[in-house]
C-alpha cells in the first residue's frame, strides 16, 4: 500500500482501513504465538501500513494535507 493511494481515500475510508489493519495484525500475532504463521514478514508489513495510514490521518488533522508534507 502506497501513501499516494491512501491520500486519495476519504477520512472515513482511512479509519476503516486502520481498524481492519489492526485486526489483521492481532490475528497475525495470535497465529504467530500458536506457531501457525507461514510468512513472518507479514507482521512487519502490516505495522508499516498502519503507520502510513496514521501518518496521513495526522496530516489531515493538522491541516498539512496538500502542502507537500
Amino acid at each position: 500500500m502506497k501513501a499516494a493511494e491512501l491520500r486519495n481515500k476519504t477520512t472515513e475510508e482511512l479509519q476503516s482501513e486502520l481498524q481492519s489493519l489492526k485486526e489483521n495484525l492481532f490475528n497475525q500475532r495470535f497465529r504467530s504465538i500458536l506457531g501457525q504463521l507461514e510468512d513472518t514478514t507479514r507482521i512487519g508489513k502490516i505495522r508499516k501500513d498502519i503507520a502510513r495510514v496514521q501518518t496521513v490521518l495526522r496530516a489531515r488533522a493538522s491541516g498539512l494535507e496538500g502542502q507537500g508534507g
